[in-house]
């Protein structure tokens, strides 16, 4: 399952809480982090929402509608799975699927891998 490794706690993400329950990274598929984006309210929603993708999400535990999560913006992720090293990991905007599939249409770019199963989180707009 996929973990948050290092974390800056100053400028590495923000907090938020979110808008509808979310199951842990470990039961999601293949168990990588979601992209996730921020809705007309501010809170947390799996894909782009209103703002576009704006950082990467891990849970280790299932969330409720209104926990406040911890979304990465800049740091590492570990213990991913399905991705090659040293390619460019982006998330398609419905949904939040993360993996290395090109940056296009419907696509925002996340970061790279170094190891297969590190992946470098450098999310901007």
């Amino acid at each position: 399952m996929a973990r948050y490794d290092k974390y800056d706690p100053k400028d590495g993400g923000f907090r938020a809480p979110l808008a509808a329950d979310l199951d842990a990274t470990a039961n999601t598929g293949n168990g990588n982090p979601i992209a996730v984006g921020l809705d007309v309210n501010g809170r947390v929603v799996a894909g782009a929402g209103n703002t576009g993708v704006v950082g990467v999400l891990v849970t280790t535990k299932n969330m409720r509608a209104g926990d406040i999560v911890d979304v990465m913006t800049d740091g590492e992720i570990v213990e991913m799975a399905g991705v090659a090293a040293g390619s460019v990991v982006t998330a398609a905007d419905a949904g939040g699927a993360v993996d290395d599939v090109a940056v296009g249409a419907g696509r925002t770019r996340l970061g790279h891998t170094v190891e297969a199963t590190r992946l470098v989180v450098r999310v901007a707009r």
